[in-house]
């Protein structure tokens, strides 16, 4: 049991949140589609693809480039871009080509692709879930621009009762007739941006570029710009120079961590190695102001914006009542951030009188949506006993493992070792091995230094397992003996992400 308590403080007390993008942790996919075999060719897709990989490296992206694909190329574009993706901060596709809708699934056409039928479009295209997928393992931040439906490519010339549909059966449902994407509903902490609202038809412009295009790769290049606003201005761009025809639309949320694309502006503070309280900090006055219209206009992220300066105690904005006050509207529109972190507060007492009963509340309410770190914390709350919770280890052990498969670094560790210490049953060394592994790739140092600088906290059998592990994905290729060596500790930074 001992041992147990020491590998979670040990893990707890180290990992730190922290707003760090490195610009080799940004790599993004972009595919432009244009040259189609049995549908209208698009004019801008081309060229909108190749300016934006071009402005995305000028901006420090590692950049995928993808143009006129088939379906067999897409698919094999998506998954070297999936496992790169683990260890990167912030993976961002941007697509560029026909797409279409149909049973409220969003699909993207490849070049190659025969379509008769709505069935096959969905058998030869690629859906916006598949890219959705692609992305999700990032570490911070993930998106994907979807500047398509530049027109109907189909109209009613496909047989729209043929479908695929889980039951056998078929429907009248049919590709929009007037073009438009379906709304898309992505997991938190992923945006995912139409370059016109779902129902409407993008233009594909009457110059070099698309308006849409030409408007985001106008605004990501501005230093200190918060991303959240630039997608906000791009979207005025654009219903600017289209006399209000199109509107883009983002959806999904992104993390209450600030992030700048094109980095931090000349005498602002940039955001690598700094907290998310130091990182709102920085923003500029005049984007400060945007975010109050924004927070008036109920956007949870500016709320979560505005708390986290006027927490700061470096600050002269340093006010945690009125932090308070943006967590609490935050946190009754249903935002589960909001929510853990106003949770801490009543813990704390900071800002409010201390109310346990109200902080536990909040845990549950912010777990029930889902949300790692209120999970996480819910399991350290039952080990150990806290806000008037009698201990409760086998309970505890339910919150870790759920937290765990969310991708929560510190729970993949901590079960790894729950694991490793015989406390889990029907799971043993190959388990905990996994677990291990997806720690590394979720990218937490402490995990990494714990595994390099003292692999014996764990058992022979499961660092065996973990050599396996690596060998699995070609990161090791030495003896399975449990010996962390020179060559698994390299095999291990490798999986982390580091290159040599």
């Amino acid at each position: 049991m001992h041992k147990i308590l020491q590998s979670i403080v040990i893990v707890a007390i180290s990992l730190v949140a922290s707003a760090t993008f490195a610009s080799t942790d940004r790599v993004a996919l972009v595919l432009g589609l244009g040259e189609y075999e049995t549908i209208p060719t698009l004019d801008n897709t081309i060229n909108d693809a190749r300016d934006m990989a071009e402005t995305l490296e000028g901006i420090g992206f590692n950049v995928t480039l993808g143009l006129n694909s088939t379906g067999e190329e897409l698919r094999q574009l998506l998954a070297d871009f999936s496992f790169r993706s683990e260890t990167a901060e912030l993976a961002l596709i941007y697509y560029a080509g026909h797409g279409v809708e149909v049973q409220g699934e969003n699909y993207m056409i490849p070049v190659d692709a025969d379509i008769q039928s709505n069935l096959d479009v969905q058998r030869q295209s690629i859906s916006l879930s598949q890219l959705l997928t692609t992305v999700e393992r990032a570490r911070k931040m993930r998106i994907v621009i979807l500047d398509s439906c530049r027109d109907n490519p189909l109209g009613d010339l496909i047989d729209t009762s043929v479908t695929n549909q889980a039951d056998g059966t078929n429907t009248e449902l049919s590709t929009r007739g007037g073009g438009g994407l379906a709304a898309a509903n992505p997991d938190r902490g992923t945006l995912v941006a139409f370059a016109a609202k779902d129902g409407q038809v993008a233009l594909d412009g009457t110059g070099d570029n698309s308006p849409y295009a030409q408007a985001l790769m106008e605004k990501m290049v501005i230093p200190g710009l918060e991303i959240s606003l630039m997608f906000r201005q791009v979207r005025d761009r654009v219903l600017k120079d289209t006399a209000n025809f199109q509107e883009p639309h983002t959806y999904g949320s992104l993390t209450g961590i600030p992030f700048y694309l094109a980095g931090a502006a000349e005498g602002q503070q940039g955001l690598a190695g700094v907290t998310a309280l130091d990182a709102w900090a920085s923003l500029r006055p005049d984007q400060e102001e945007q975010l109050l219209a924004l927070a008036n206009q109920g956007d949870t992220r500016s709320m979560l914006g505005l708390a986290y300066i006027r927490l700061n105690p470096n600050e002269g904005r340093f006010d945690p009542g009125a932090a308070v006050d943006f967590f609490e509207r935050a946190a009754a529109s249903g935002s589960p951030e909001a929510q853990y972190e106003l949770a801490k507060l009543f813990e704390r007492g900071t800002g409010v009188e201390v109310d346990e009963d109200r902080s536990l509340i909040l845990y549950q309410t912010a777990a029930d949506q889902g949300f790692a770190d209120a999970i996480n914390d819910l399991g350290f709350l039952h080990y150990q006993g806290g806000l008037g919770l009698p201990p409760n280890p086998q309970k505890a052990l339910k919150f870790f493992e759920r937290a765990a498969d969310l991708r929560h670094p510190q729970a993949q560790f901590n079960f790894a070792a729950l694991i490793d210490d015989g406390l889990i049953e029907s799971r043993g060394p190959a388990d905990a091995a996994h677990y291990l592994y997806a720690a590394l790739r979720s990218g937490s140092p402490d995990v990494l230094n714990l595994l390099t600088e003292r692999p014996t906290m764990f058992t022979n059998q499961t660092r065996r397992a973990l050599q396996q592990e690596l060998k699995k994905y070609n990161f090791y290729t030495g003896r399975i003996d449990g010996d962390f060596g020179p060559g698994t500790k390299r095999s291990i930074r490798a999986a982390f992400g580091i290159e040599e």
